[in-house]
């Protein structure tokens, strides 16, 4: 089930909220996680056991890692939970993957499990790891509620598509939070600016890929147009996802953490990853980068660790070898910057910002590719390298057809508009213009989005890939 959509928007949602808001507050973690359970299910009910399998195993070995914290027994517990959550999600996940290249390498034709991808379990894989991780290092308590912790770790608001949340971070509010008409308020209007990016932003620049994905005679114009709307729209797909969720966290009394900062606006690699999926950056950091060393080994060791969270980045995204090239590219930029380019992309500020930009531009050519060799045929194309027209009718047709979508976008995709309203609401004649205007901006938007989902528009998650 998909945010947006109608039958969450105006089903499952109102559904959801009315009974959580009436029943008792000893029980609203109950109702949520059943809410939740019932959410992640709608599709594939028989997943759910993927899901209560991961639950319990991380309750069990929580108590007893804290039980035997301390001694030997408890740092071998952990070990067993991690491996029994990576081990199951590399089930999931990744067994057609080293199958299928086993069988390349070997010439072997051992069959496919085809097994199809569990909703969300590479975000609450994740926080089922960090719980336990956080319960063996002492800086959380082991939750002895299996329904408190169950209701974290399938929370539907934030299961799909993260941010990844951190039991730490969370386990007071599962115990007691606050719920007000000013928090539902600021909720409902994140939600609804989330909703607006996905349906009138995201979708509209998907659309453009996939007519560019179907076109029969592609030229250069055309790849450098697919290349630019891709990036933008995966940009306002998992931001207005990631909005999405830190609304309803509002909206059911939680404070969820920020997963995007203005990614675009960046002027180094180094820093457009601590803007963009922030909570997938700092889980890395924390459980894999900071216990393999760090930066506080050798050089040569710490470019190993930092090839090593890098592949794994790429392959969390995707088991294919074109996300685990994405996820090294980044690595090797990175390690560029840290050795070499960090002072000069300083000095140079305009330089520096287009260095990014055309960069993860060609990362995320990278990222959409159904294969390595169909990166670098895209790639190549993008710079005249397949004997392509330069343009072509249909591809100045689509430019201009989507040319204010685009602007649109680039523009959105900075801060502008934020600080714009920041400035309306500190102006002493415009303060009240947007107090009025603000609900009546919010309706408007929940209108149109619901006109564009009625009408059956273009409304994929690419996240429900990963």
């Amino acid at each position: 089930m998909l945010f947006s959509s109608i039958s969450f928007l105006f089903y499952f949602l109102p559904v959801a909220a009315a009974l959580y808001f009436a029943s008792p507050r000893r029980l609203k973690n109950s109702v949520l996680l059943a809410a939740s359970l019932f959410f992640y299910g709608w599709g594939e009910p028989r997943y759910l056991a993927f899901m209560l399998l991961s639950i319990t195993q991380g309750y069990v070995f929580g108590l007893l890692i804290e039980k035997y914290r301390g001694k030997g027994r408890s740092k071998a517990l952990l070990t067993v939970s991690v491996l029994f959550s990576l081990l199951l999600l590399g089930y999931c996940k990744y067994a057609d993957f080293f199958i299928s290249n086993v069988n390349r390498a070997t010439g072997l034709s051992l069959p496919l499990l085809k097994i199809a991808l569990p909703v969300g379990i590479s975000f609450y894989t994740f926080q089922v790891l960090s719980y336990t991780v956080d319960v063996y290092r002492g800086i959380a308590p082991a939750q002895r509620n299996y329904v408190d912790l169950a209701a974290y770790i399938a929370m539907f608001p934030q299961l799909v598509a993260g941010p990844i949340v951190r039991y730490a971070d969370i386990a007071g509010q599962l115990r007691d939070r606050t719920h007000s008409l000013s928090g539902a308020a600021r909720g409902i209007r994140r939600f609804t600016i989330g909703l607006s990016k996905k349906v009138l932003v995201a979708n509209q620049l998907g659309a453009l890929v996939a007519v560019f994905k179907e076109s029969p005679e592609p030229s250069v114009l055309f790849y450098w147009l697919y290349a630019a709307a891709y990036m933008l729209h995966i940009y306002f797909d998992f931001s207005g996802y990631s909005d999405m969720a830190i609304g309803l966290g509002y909206v059911f009394g939680f404070r969820f953490p920020e997963n995007f900062d203005y990614p675009y606006i960046s002027r180094s690699i180094t820093e457009f990853w601590r803007r963009w999926h922030i909570s997938l950056g700092t889980w890395f950091r924390d459980y894999l980068y900071i216990p393999l060393g760090g930066n506080r080994v050798g050089k040569p060791r710490w470019l190993f660790n930092i090839a090593v969270v890098w592949a794994a980045t790429g392959l969390w995204h995707g088991a294919a070898w074109n996300f685990a090239l994405w996820g090294l590219l980044f690595a090797v930029l990175l390690m560029l910057e840290k050795l070499w380019l960090a002072g000069w992309l300083n000095r140079h500020r305009v330089v520096s910002h287009l260095y990014v930009l055309f960069l993860v531009m060609v990362s995320f050519v990278i990222f959409d590719a159904e294969s390595v060799a169909a990166a670098f045929s895209h790639i190549s194309a993008m710079f005249g390298g397949r004997a392509l027209p330069v343009l072509t009718v249909e591809s100045v047709y689509y430019l201009r057809s989507y040319l204010v979508i685009l602007a649109l976008a680039l523009v959105g995709a900075t801060p502008l508009p934020k600080k714009l309203a920041a400035l309306a609401e500190k102006g002493r004649y415009t303060r009240a213009a947007c107090h009025i205007a603000e609900p009546v901006a919010c309706l408007a938007l929940l209108t149109v989005c619901t006109a564009y989902l009625i009408d059956g528009s273009f409304n994929p998650f690419l996240y429900f890939r990963f």
